[in-house]
């Protein structure tokens, strides 16, 4: 081939990588725009759960927990305009018909369904046998009514009296009476502890669908502004919490925090980079492998997983301080060709192999990550995977066309080699020290154990201390269920739920009895089942014999027997009723109930949800040793779960960094060939990671899954380093460009992670305070282990 036609076909290829590169780029973007953006906690829960877990799981995403919103109303003039304001707020979230149920202390709603209980109460009171309705028991039955009747509760009592003079009304209203519950003034519900009106309410879309969820929390401050907007200031303030506003917030502030840490990283890298290559061009070529492995890494993850966490995106601002250095590299080492144009061509000669071994043990490190079975954590290894590759192969194939010998500007860059060449002449006679440093490090992480790494699942969660308080406050005001302790009961269909949950039920009714619990809420108090309602009516018995027994249990009462005609036809009518089903209560705050507690899971079949209220003795043992033995129903501790959760998700990451490393090492020592060589390479990545956990240990921070992930990357980054101090020993001369490059790369990595590192999302800032001391080791002891038979002389420009 002519050296025409050789230059043609090079721009020919030239031509078709950056035409590849734009349509990779353009493809990227389009699929990232159409990607949902998460921020459950399910993510970090395992993808193939057992039972219990999966009960766990189940409640994250859809049950009643992560779909409840509890709402303050603090504040303003008096309770008269607290109370005016939260019935205008509940009325227009009604009104938007984005909400299953609105709490407020409200009855209007209720006078429907308060009829509705009153014509079913037969199938619904759950006293209802045949013993209930002889002489004996119709007479104790009356006699309770009676004496209720000069008692506060008595202006509920008569008025149906001659219907229901059994009280199997009263019975009902009390079951469905939670067992803590607010007070009630003006009307709503008010705090016992603080000038505060509240609501309840939970959204109709799942807890994972969190642009529904943004919605409806939308709704409720449009709500409470269209209430409070003549007050002119002088109005009560809105508080607003539970999961729904938590895994929103958390998304938004992921988000908004991955943005500014890489506009503001991005800023003071685009400042060093000037000062390192005094050239604007330089600084945006060398931007494009970073931008590019944050478009790929994100849009892999999107097509592998269908949506990316928030937590992956925040992950994306970190992987800048990796992918610059592939620009870096390239720039300050394609200089110097004495044939102008050809700079690339020598950089793929010398460098690019070393480039290539960096970027191939990155890759095994990162994709032991990608086979974990917690999903959360594969998003990571496939972003950092697709990340990694994307911006090597920009700086391999695109950046050669851009700028084909590198930056042409000197800027500080010399001075950087000459500071660089001091280190390199300097640090090997501190070789020992460190060595002696790192022995010392391990003993101190072999000395803490287990205790060393206590941080748990909540340390990933951005919620802030204050919003959790806020969220204790308005639970423990409206008097809602314990979460800790979930009680689910499953079934092959609705019936055969409901029917395990009142067997359930009737073993939780010792525990009250007992005094372990102050109560708990069923969905069976509203829907029984079948064959509880068929026996139920099956109790009543026909008008004459009703008649004859009532005469009799009314001799020497005030209550005659001749008054209770009503009563004897209702129970007439009631005999011929048809069965309650679940949808005859749709569209009612009646519906709402069945729906919170009721729900058909992903799997199939049907579990219902028991609402616990404990009492001062309650103990969780207690309580499953009480259901024991019943196969449809999980008592789950949720506080027990997620420490065990978060046990395996450690051990598991243990396990993948560690097969991680080992695969890194055989691919050294496969590319290497030589003892000396692996050793000298793995020395100082061995020694920075021990003493970045000695220095975590020293400070007494707890370490936990994401701190793991840092270490990885400072394996990744420091691999880099390593390998070019071993391409340095094998030359026996240092020339200036590459020390300059080493240190350039090193300076923005350690700068890009400092400020990850005070950010204010605990996962990012994990990932932060260990990669930016342990990047600036890993560089540091690559120099002080820089020896070999010829030894590392000062620096050739």
């Amino acid at each position: 081939m002519t050296a025409p036609q050789a230059a043609a076909s090079g721009r020919q290829r030239h031509a078709l990588a950056l035409v590849v590169w734009l349509l990779a780029l353009a493809a990227g973007s389009a699929l990232i725009a159409r990607t949902h953006f998460s921020a459950d906690l399910s993510a970090f829960l395992p993808a193939s759960p057992d039972q219990r877990q999966r009960v766990l799981i189940e409640q994250l995403q859809s049950g009643i927990a992560s779909r409840t919103l509890f709402i303050g109303i603090e504040g303003g003039k008096d309770s008269a305009q607290r109370a005016a304001v939260s019935r205008a707020v509940a009325s227009s979230m009604r009104e938007s018909r984005r909400f299953d149920q609105v709490q407020n202390g409200e009855t209007g709603d209720w006078k429907e369904a308060g009829t509705w209980l009153f014509e079913h109460r037969y199938q619904l009171a759950p006293d209802i046998a045949p013993e209930r309705f002889t002489a004996a028991g119709l007479r104790d039955a009356l006699v309770d009514t009676l004496s209720q009747l000069g008692t506060p509760a008595g202006q509920i009592t008569r008025p149906l009296l001659e219907r229901d003079p059994t009280g199997e009304t009263q019975r009902i209203a009390e079951g469905l009476i939670p067992a803590s519950s607010p007070r009630s003034e003006q009307g709503v519900w008010v705090s016992r502890s603080a000038p505060r009106a509240l609501i309840l309410a939970t959204t109709h879309a799942a807890g994972s669908d969190l642009d529904a969820q943004a919605q409806a929390i939308a709704q409720i401050q449009q709500a409470f502004d269209a209430a409070t907007r003549e007050m002119n200031g002088a109005g009560p303030r809105l508080q607003l919490t539970g999961a729904p506003v938590f895994s929103v917030e958390s998304r938004d502030r992921i988000k908004h925090e991955a943005i500014q840490l890489a506009t503001i990283g991005g800023l003071v890298m685009g400042a060093l980079l000037l000062l390192a290559f005094a050239s604007p061009r330089a600084l945006v070529v060398a931007l494009l492998p970073v931008a590019t492995g944050v478009v790929g890494g994100t849009a892999a993850v999107s097509l592998v997983f269908g949506e990316v966490h928030g937590l992956t995106m925040g992950f994306g601002s970190t992987l800048i301080g990796e992918t610059v250095d592939y620009a870096i590299y390239y720039l300050i080492q394609a200089r110097g060709s004495a044939v102008p144009g050809t700079g690339w061509m020598r950089w793929r000669e010398i460098h690019w192999p070393t480039v290539r071994l960096g970027l191939l043990t990155s890759v095994c490190g990162f994709a032991a990550l990608v086979f974990s079975g917690f999903p959360g954590l594969a998003q990571l290894g496939v972003f950092s995977l697709a990340g990694l590759i994307a911006a090597a192969l920009v700086a391999r194939f695109v950046l050669p066309v851009l700028a084909p010998d590198g930056a042409t500007g000197m800027g500080m860059r010399r001075q950087m080699a000459q500071i660089a060449g001091l280190i390199v002449r300097a640090l090997p006679r501190l070789r020992l020290l460190f060595v002696g440093l790192g022995i010392g490090a391990l003993a101190l992480v072999l000395w803490q154990g287990g205790h060393l790494w206590r941080a748990d699942l909540s340390a990933m969660s951005p919620v802030p201390k204050a919003a959790q308080q806020l969220d204790e406050a308005l639970r423990a005001d409206i008097g809602a269920s314990d979460g800790g302790t979930l009680v689910v009961v499953r079934g092959a269909d609705e019936q055969a739920a409901l029917r395990n949950t009142e067997a359930a039920a009737a073993k939780l009714e010792a525990l009250v009895g007992q005094g372990e619990l102050a109560g708990f809420e069923s969905v069976t108090r509203v829907l029984p089942s079948e064959a509880a309602q068929a026996a139920r009516l099956a109790s009543l018995p026909d008008s004459a014999t009703l008649k004859a027994r009532l005469a009799e249990a009314t001799q020497g009462l005030p209550l005659s027997a001749s008054r209770l005609g009503p009563f004897l036809a209702d129970v007439e009518a009631a005999r011929g009723q048809p069965m309650i089903h679940r949808a005859d209560l749709a569209g009612g705050p009646l519906g709402a109930v069945v729906g919170a507690l009721m729900f058909e899971r992903p799997g199939g079949g049907w579990s219902t949800l028991i609402s616990l209220h404990p009492g001062e003795r309650f103990d969780a043992k207690r309580l499953e040793a009480a259901l024991a033995g019943m196969a449809e129903v999980q008592v789950v501790n949720v506080g027990d779960e997620l420490r065990s959760l978060y046990r395996r998700y450690l051990h598991e990451a243990f396990v993948q960094v560690m097969l991680g490393a080992l695969a890194v090492v055989l691919l050294l020592g496969a590319w290497l060939r030589s003892g000396r060589r692996l050793l000298a390479v793995c020395e100082p990545l061995l020694v920075a990671v021990l003493l970045t956990l000695g220095g975590l240990a020293v400070l007494q921070v707890p370490l936990g899954i994401l701190h793991l992930v840092g270490l990885l990357l400072v394996v990744a980054v420091g691999s880099n380093y390593a390998l070019f101090f071993d391409q340095l020993r094998e030359t026996g001369r240092a020339d200036e460009d590459t020390l300059a490059s080493l240190m350039l790369a090193n300076l923005t990595t350690v700068v890009s992670f400092t400020l990850i590192a005070v950010s204010d999302i605990p996962a990012l800032s994990a990932i932060g305070r260990v990669v930016a001391p342990g990047a600036l080791l890993a560089l540091l002891l690559s120099a002080a282990f820089a020896r070999g038979p010829a030894g590392v002389s000062a620096p050739r420009r």
